[in-house]
């Protein structure tokens, strides 16, 4: 059975699909929207910095290092930081090194750590690809009234907060 599409409606009004049942063919769905949006973005991402040789993950990695810690970060706040899995992250990082982006220094307090810090190409890099995250976000959010968009990242921050503490009950 196809499913059925929404229809479309004018800003301001509803449809009332409040009121269908969370399983109904007709509503909105959390999962395929949120893949969808991501991999729409992760894929027009790749495409814009293709040229740049960094890749979305490479960039999220810089990113996350200059907002962080000045002496760098461990791989496990990394890994936490990027909502990502320790294997993901491991195999990115060295990549990264292998190309001159990031270098591993031995952590000052725990002998089995290393602080991972952006190399001066990785700020060359992280710097030729801002302009172009930048551009895609405010690209992207002008779909919403500018009042709205704050508040917009506000509740996705919340579901992804929430999807995170659902995943933490289960693993307990």
């Amino acid at each position: 059975m196809p499913l059925k599409t929404l229809p479309k409606t004018s800003p301001g009004k509803t449809l009332g699909l409040e009121s269908l049942n969370a399983d109904d063919p007709g509503r909105r769905r959390l999962p395929g929207l949120l893949r969808r949006s991501w991999f729409s973005l992760n894929q027009t991402f790749r495409r814009r910095i293709a040229h740049t040789g960094i890749t979305p993950d490479q960039f999220t990695v810089m990113r996350t290092l200059l907002e962080g810690d000045a002496k760098g970060m461990t791989q496990r706040e990394l890994t936490d930081l990027m909502s990502s899995d320790a294997n993901t992250i491991a195999s990115l990082l060295e990549r990264m090194e292998a190309c001159g982006l990031v270098e591993r220094k031995p952590h000052e307090r725990d002998r089995r750590a290393y602080r991972i810090c952006l190399k001066p190409l990785g700020r060359r890099k992280y710097g030729e690809v801002r302009d172009s995250a930048l551009s895609l976000q405010t690209e992207i959010l002008s779909v919403l009234p500018q009042k709205k968009r704050e508040e917009f990242l506000k509740h996705l921050d919340l579901v992804a907060d929430a999807c995170r503490l659902a995943a933490e009950k289960i693993a307990k």
